[in-house]
This record gives structure tokens, sequence and C-alpha cells, in this order.
């Protein structure tokens, strides 16, 4: 009997040892982009929950393919990994960005998965492309609710998109 009992106290002190562990190892990560959107499914269809905007501290609740769902202050969402950063990113009172790191045209290119760099050499090697109509489509302000009409005028379906 004795046995018994030490063996489930052994195993209660494992399981609680696991518990703490994993809740210690939850991964926080940094919006890397000028505002992204926490959505109620891993879709960029998906209905927008709340905001956050670039520096934001996200903590990783839960991963599905590149999507990560996050929890932003009291709300819960889903977004896409392309937005998030594992570096921490410290904005003091007044700046848009940090000092000496980046700049707004590194995060819309950071956005788009380019640094300067990289769309540079892209643009040398491709001169007959024409990036006109890209930068008027990335000028474009959507709402959430002309996504949804979209949406739901379309008959589209949210369910596997994404990852």
């Amino acid at each position: 009997m004795a046995r018994y009992i030490s063996l489930v106290i052994f195993l209660a002190a494992l399981s609680f040892l696991c518990l703490s562990a994993t809740a210690q190892t939850q991964k926080t990560m940094s919006v890397q982009v000028k505002q992204t959107q926490l959505r109620a499914t891993p879709s960029h269809l998906g209905k927008i929950v709340v905001r956050a905007p670039y520096g934001a501290r996200v903590t990783i609740l839960e991963e599905r393919g590149d999507w990560k769902r996050t929890a932003y202050g009291s709300y819960r969402g889903w977004v896409h990994a392309s937005s998030l950063t594992t570096k921490r990113i410290i904005l003091t009172a007044g700046q848009t960005s940090q000092t000496g790191t980046v700049g707004q045209g590194e995060i819309a290119l950071a956005g788009k998965g380019f640094n300067k760099e990289v769309e540079n050499r892209y643009r040398a090697t491709n001169k007959n492309l024409d990036y006109t109509w890209i930068n008027r489509m990335e000028a474009f302000d959507v709402t959430s609710e002309q996504i949804e009409n979209f949406v739901s005028e379309g008959r589209l379906s949210l369910g596997n998109e994404g990852g």
C-alpha cells in the first residue's frame, strides 16, 4: 500500500512539474508590421476581433500551420505568422519606430516578406515588370465590413484557408 501511495505522489509531482514547465514556456512574440488583425478564424477572410499595432506583444496559445492563435490583452484571435517576430520591439513614447532599426518603408516591405535589399535585387533582375498596380493596391483600405460583404455575396467558404 505504501508503495502505491508513493507511486501516486510521484506521478502527481511529475504532472505538476510538466504543467508548470508548459506554462513557463509560452512563447511571446511582437507584431512586426504596421498593424495586424487578430481574427476569429485562422483565415485572411476571418472576422477581425481586434487590431494590434506595430511592436505589440502577443502570447502564442496555439499553432495551426502558418497561423498562430494569440492573446493580446483580453482578446484572443488568429494571426498569420508573417506578421510576427520573436524579436522584442521596444518603442518609447512619441516614437513611430525605434531609432536606428526600422523605418515605415521597411515595415511595409516586411509585411510583403521583403526587405529593401531583396526588393532592389528583384527589381534589377526583373526590369520589365510594372509595379504601378501593386503600389496602388497597397494603398487600398478595405474595412472588415467590406470583406464580410464580399465573402457573403460571393458565397465563399472560410473553412480551410491558410494553413
